[in-house]
């Protein structure tokens, strides 16, 4: 590594890791402000609102895409630079967003977002991690969890207040005064590292994994549609599933691969992978499908929709300075099975409600 730990950062948690956080607050909280506003969105474009999902799928599918090689451009050209150029990126697709006049804007716009988000969260997180003891690390990985969990809770009725009282654009244009702020401290705090040696780029492995995303994700997508094409759905999932084994293969027969997935003999770490992926895509829903199910079902208004989403956040915030204290207290594998069985009884409370 071009630059070591140093004394400062060993004695106690970085500037790093809360200027990293807050930018993942940014960036988390732009992928979830708008499910309230799609509603008003949609007649601004002359849609019905669910046809905006594309938006939040175009956004996710350039997220899936770019992120396996971030690792790669980090190492390349710098966490610093990239870490820089990612919130740039992402600040300036803000700025269009906003000003996006038809659905085909705000997705190429998205995309264009989903760019700049690729590239800040693996390589924030990298940069982080790399130069944080080993005895700061659970204090590290906490902070940088805080976004994830608390940017989808405010998303909502923050969406549905500037929606309500102001303008959708609002939305994405409170991003820019943020975005340059961060730029500035990014460029000053963020250390530069970077590996020495040159390893090539995993070009199959890029198209392998990029060919398997947009096809899965576009088919998925298809399937929850008004209008489902079974024929180009079908097509969609064979070509993603096929080209996702090729990946998988792919990653480990070559030397250099894009993805090393020797890491998933560590078993923890492959339960997290298996289980945490399941258990995060079904607790991320929640902040999207419930302002939707309160305003296109129930009638409410974009605000108060919004405003029923922070009894999430209640619990979020409640819990989260007992977090270190309770993994220390309980281990992490009693911790994590009380934690599933109390979500999975209020996911299916959630089907209850009238």
């Amino acid at each position: 590594m071009s630059e070591n730990i140093t004394g400062k950062e060993s004695r106690g948690l970085s500037p790093a890791a809360l200027l990293v956080a807050g930018a993942f607050f940014m960036e988390f909280l732009d992928g979830t402000v708008i499910a309230t506003a799609l509603p008003d969105m949609a007649k601004s474009f002359g849609v019905q609102a669910v046809d905006l999902n594309i938006g939040i799928s175009a956004y996710l599918i350039t997220l899936a895409v770019l992120i396996p090689a971030s690792g790669w451009i980090a190492d390349r050209f710098g966490a610093r630079k990239v870490f820089a150029l990612a919130l740039a990126i992402f600040t300036l697709a803000s700025v269009f967003c906003g000003l996006s006049k038809t659905v085909d804007q705000f997705v190429a716009m998205r995309v264009l977002q989903g760019m700049g988000g690729a590239l800040m969260v693996p390589v924030g997180r990298l940069a982080v991690l790399r130069t944080t003891p080993k005895h700061q690390l659970i204090t590290a990985i906490a902070t940088l969890t805080w976004p994830a969990l608390v940017a989808p809770i405010i998303g909502p009725p923050l969406g549905g207040f500037i929606t309500s009282y102001a303008d959708w654009r609002w939305i994405f244009f409170i991003n820019v005064p943020l975005g340059i702020a961060a730029i500035i401290l990014a460029l000053k705090i963020i250390p530069d590292l970077h590996e020495d040696a040159r390893r090539p780029f995993d070009l199959p492995g890029f198209v392998a994994t990029t060919v398997a995303m947009v096809s899965l994700v576009y088919a998925m997508e298809s399937m929850g549609g008004q209008h489902m094409q079974e024929g180009l759905t079908l097509l969609l999932l064979a070509i993603g599933s096929a080209a996702l084994i090729f990946a998988l293969r792919h990653f480990q027969r070559v030397q250099w691969p894009m993805i090393r997935l020797d890491a998933m003999q560590v078993p923890t770490f492959r339960v997290t992978m298996y289980g945490g992926s399941l258990f995060r895509a079904s607790i991320s829903a929640v902040p999207f499908l419930l302002p939707l199910m309160f305003q296109v079902g129930f009638g409410m208004d974009a605000f108060h929709s919004g405003l029923l989403v922070l009894a999430v956040f209640v619990g979020n915030l409640t819990i989260k300075p007992a977090t270190t204290p309770l993994i220390r207290r309980l281990g992490f594998k009693r911790l994590l099975l009380i934690n599933g069985a109390l979500n999975v009884l209020a996911l299916l409370a959630c089907a209850f409600l009238t």
